[in-house]
């Protein structure tokens, strides 16, 4: 099989497509041949080894993908040879297989394309447990989303809506704001254009969000955290634009507001029962119609540069697609 490879850390341009043997189930494990895995901001870090995990070189990089089963281990009891499913690994999904846990797999849910399947474990399982279990949002709060366009961001607003939230969506541009629009947002914030802070009290008639979404950190952070409400909870997802903020605690103390990290992975290993609860949630809203998986950056294997590039220039706006097949 063919695997993208990186040897060293490094850019994307350092990784190398290799041919490797095929991989082979362990008991409680399958093989999936794959048609399409996601890209996220994480295998950036990864590759470059800069990830809060480092991951030994060489490696297979890429832990979410879609695609058919080809061959099961022992003691697999869901999943059979010829299902259609999504599955998330720590790492290998960049390969036409790739190996996964049958307790991280799950069916590809009906509607949905193999490209719209690999893209939504790791995004949508995100978003959905930092609004449900960690900022427990209520209908009718508000909800700031910044990156809103981005692969996280999208789907923060998309779940945010199906809650029953009122979502202001935060980008760098209007076309990006467009499309948070077109993906539930209510209201709209251009922080290259206005103040983050002053523009969100304004919406809010001075009260500020109850929950704000930050997978960008940087000096965006302490604006969105100074236009939290009382009891306000802000969110840290990730830090896309490279610079860990740095919070002023009186705010907190003013506020009582809670400041929260996230880290979906980590939280699903210690969790499988509550993350097989989320994901048969999330599979009933895409069935409602309520969420629509975006893709609208897909590559072969073979333009795996211009497939990091897109996320790296903070392009795109849904998720980025590598597909296999």
């Amino acid at each position: 099989m063919r695997a993208l490879v990186c040897k060293e850390y490094g850019p994307p341009e350092s990784l190398v497509i290799e041919d490797h043997d095929d991989p082979v189930a362990g008991e409680g494990q399958i093989v999936v041949d794959v048609a399409a895995s996601g890209i996220n901001f994480p295998d950036v870090l990864s590759i470059a080894g800069t990830y809060q995990v480092k991951t030994p070189t060489p490696f297979v990089p890429g832990n979410e993908a879609a695609g058919v089963v080809s061959a099961v281990g022992d003691r697999v009891k869901r999943i059979a040879v010829g299902d259609k499913v999504i599955v998330t690994t720590r790492g290998g999904t960049f390969a036409e297989k790739c190996v996964a846990d049958e307790q991280t797999t799950m069916p590809l849910p009906a509607g949905l394309s193999f490209e719209q399947g690999a893209g939504f474990a790791v995004t949508y399982g995100t978003s959905y447990h930092a609004l449900k279990q960690s900022a427990h949002l209520q209908p009718g709060e508000t909800v700031l989303v910044l990156g809103a366009a981005g692969g996280v961001g999208i789907t923060a607003v998309e779940i945010a809506k199906a809650m029953g939230a009122r979502v202001i969506a935060a980008a760098s541009s209007n076309e990006k704001l467009e499309f948070a629009v077109a993906a539930g947002a209510d209201l709209t914030v251009n922080y290259s254009e206005v103040p983050l802070k002053e523009t969100v009290k304004e919406l809010t008639d001075g009260k500020g969000v109850d929950v704000v979404y930050d997978p960008v950190g940087g000096e965006l952070a302490d604006q969105a955290f100074r236009a939290t409400a009382w009891h306000g909870r802000y969110l840290v997802i990730g830090f896309a634009c490279g610079d860990i903020p740095k919070f002023a605690a009186n705010i907190a103390l003013l506020k009582e507001a809670s400041i929260i990290g996230v880290w979906w992975g980590t939280w699903v290993a210690k969790n499988p029962k509550l993350q097989v609860q989320n994901t048969q949630e999330l599979a009933q809203m895409i069935a409602d119609g309520k969420l629509a998986p975006r893709v609208t950056e897909s590559y072969v294997l073979d333009d795996y540069v211009d497939a990091f590039r897109a996320i790296t220039e903070r392009r795109a706006r849904g998720k980025v697609i590598l597909r296999m097949t």
